[in-house]
């Protein structure tokens, strides 16, 4: 399909989560016709089992749509929709780096939230051409002068070109394209220079290899060319170009302009890097392009196989998982409990959530996770500074001088009525208050110094309860402050498990162990002997709970007769049951190692 760069446009689709860019991508995809009606279904660039569950977008997906303009030029506009949870910030910036315009979606009931606006701003770092978008315009709760007031006092941008659509509806929809046309610009970008292609993403096929997703920048690429990757100069045979079109559609030759994939027989999954620069092997451009930068983990967990035997399977998925999901971070981990894992880094808790998910449901591997936890700067006493975001490496702590910890700045919007809640809330999680402000009549912004690690357990939940549903959560690594941290063990009968290990603070030590012993005791079976599980710090215990034994009645035969007999029986009994204990080993289940990281609450 040859169109000329005039006719190209690249836009993305930005908002807070649940403000409707799936549903806004569905509309436009179904109004280009690509698509049978028959073969169509809602969220169809959501195309996990995880992202239709939890009815969340994780990864950005590109689609190519053919428009006949009102000014009857044919046009080819590439949409990619992308995912609203700051948990996935790292994937938009990636999707806004092959775009010229966005159009950015704000709720007509909900108005401009905390993620429409650090969307916003990344938008504006890489130079797009904003055209905003009033959605859900069909429901009762619709206010449109409001919306239109907010897009101009916080996001700054021109409300009179505000698109009024009901994504869910079709309601206003088919004006989305002439506005792509006619107010965002087309790439610029020459067919005859060398060529200059971005990777943004990628993902493994096990037929292809991995198909890799570029955008051309100048130059052009057809089948049969010889491709070179900058970052490490390996060099391929091209045996596939062409457009996304829901499913891949092979094409002559992408041009300058075009978003789209090569197919290369790549074995090596590790060649492929996201922000690698592609240029062909006879004819090279003379610089790379910038890429992206390194995405920054801020929790650390350790995925362990529950079969010893699926470690080399681990370390496969890891590899193709890391292809489609640039912002997973991993090492090898051992423990003597649970035998060779990974140490992983993660853009938050939702994001390690699904990432344990996908490697369970796309690659069949049963793991077991460590709680999560952060990066802490711990100086000793001999002066070097180590860092540590693995409780195992905690050194002792007579050998520590002092410990700092990550905090963040928080930025929570709600409807003013919480205020007093989400007070409450920052303050039980260490919390300090800097400022607020009324973005509107009746909702507010209010800006928290908080501990990262606070922030990682279960934090985002309940903000969404307290604020039944409106609250809206955005931050930013803030550096780090000290802090009085004490390493928390858990003994089961006895012995250390390694794996339950939390760094927490001094404060919340007591209430966590109580809570994690509560949480464990529910989840061990019992056995025939006591089990004890304990709560320590160094050689102190400071909770403990009981598995109680299962009792068998020895006592069921003695009709009547001499109370000694029966005494007799029950202390033979426990003679037994304490041979038992010395040699009782406890089988501790998946659940347990989950439950630990949940508050009770």
């Amino acid at each position: 399909m040859a169109v000329k760069i005039e006719n190209i446009r690249n836009f993305s689709i930005i908002a807070h989560i649940d403000h409707g860019k799936s549903t806004f991508s569905d509309r436009l995809i179904q109004l280009s016709g690509i698509i049978a009606d028959r073969d169509f279904q809602d969220q169809i660039l959501d195309s996990m089992d995880i992202e239709r569950e939890r009815g969340i977008t994780i990864k950005s997906q590109t689609v190519s749509l053919p428009y006949k303009g009102k000014d009857g030029e044919d046009y080819l506009l590439n949409l990619i929709d992308t995912p609203g949870h700051v948990d996935f910030s790292y994937e938009v910036s990636r999707a806004l780096a092959s775009c010229e315009g966005a159009f950015i979606l704000v709720d007509a009931s909900q108005g401009v939230e905390a993620q429409t606006l650090a969307n916003m701003y990344l938008a504006m770092e890489h130079n797009l051409e904003v055209v905003p978008v009033i959605n859900k315009i069909d429901l009762p709760s619709a206010d449109i002068d409001w919306a239109k007031d907010q897009i101009k006092e916080d996001l700054g941008l021109d409300s009179s070109i505000s698109l009024l659509v009901s994504a869910k509806t079709g309601q206003g929809m088919d004006s989305v394209f002439e506005a792509a046309v006619k107010l965002m610009p087309h790439p610029s970008g020459d067919a005859l220079s060398p060529l200059q292609a971005l990777i943004f993403d990628s993902h493994y096929d096990p037929y292809r290899g991995t198909v890799v997703h570029v955008r051309v920048f100048q130059g052009s690429l057809k089948r049969g060319d010889k491709i070179l990757f900058m970052s490490n100069g390996s060099e391929y045979k091209v045996e596939e170009v062409g457009l996304f079109q829901i499913v891949r559609k092979p094409q002559e030759q992408l041009e300058a302009g075009q978003v789209g994939y090569i197919i290369a027989g790549i074995k090596m999954i590790s060649d492929v890097r996201c922000g690698d620069t592609v240029t062909l092997a006879a004819t090279p451009c003379t610089s790379a392009m910038a890429g992206f930068r390194e995405p920054n983990p801020v929790v650390f967990s350790s995925m362990y196989p529950v079969a010893a035997d699926d470690y080399e399977a681990l370390s496969e998925a890891l590899e193709k998982l890391k292809l489609n999901d640039a912002s997973l971070v991993y090492e090898k981990d051992a423990s003597a409990a649970l035998g060779f894992g990974y140490r992983c880094g993660f853009l938050g808790l939702l994001h390690l959530e699904v990432v344990q998910e996908r490697l369970e449901r796309e690659y069949d591997i049963s793991l077991i996770l460590t709680s999560p936890s952060v990066r802490y700067e711990i100086t000793r006493s001999d002066g070097v500074l180590q860092i540590v975001d693995n409780p195992a490496l905690y050194p002792d702590p007579t050998e520590i001088e002092k410990i700092r910890e990550p905090f963040i700045n928080a930025a929570i919007i709600i409807p003013d009525k919480y205020m007093g809640a989400v007070m409450q809330l920052c303050l039980e999680h260490r919390g300090v208050s800097t400022t607020y402000q009324y973005l509107t009549r009746n909702r507010i912004e209010m800006k928290f110094n908080l501990p990262l690690a606070e922030v990682i357990y279960e934090f985002y939940d309940r903000l969404k309860s307290v604020t039944q549903g409106y609250g809206s959560f955005d931050y930013e690594i803030a550096g780090y402050q000290e802090t009085d941290l004490v390493k928390l063990d858990f003994l089961v009968n006895g012995e250390r498990v390694d794996a339950l290990s939390q760094l927490v603070h001094r404060d919340k030590s007591v209430d966590r162990a109580r809570v994690a012993c509560e949480q464990l005791k529910n989840e061990i079976p019992r056995q025939m002997f006591k089990i004890a599980i304990q709560g320590a710090i160094g050689g102190k215990i400071i909770a403990r709970e009981t598995v109680s034994a299962y009792r068998k009645d020895v006592t069921a035969k003695c009709y009547g007769g001499d109370i000694t007999r029966k005494r007799k029986l029950l202390e033979k009994q426990k003679k037994g049951k304490k041979r038992m204990k010395m040699v009782g080993n406890v089988e501790i289940p998946q659940s347990a190692f989950l439950s630990v990281l949940k508050s009770g609450k």
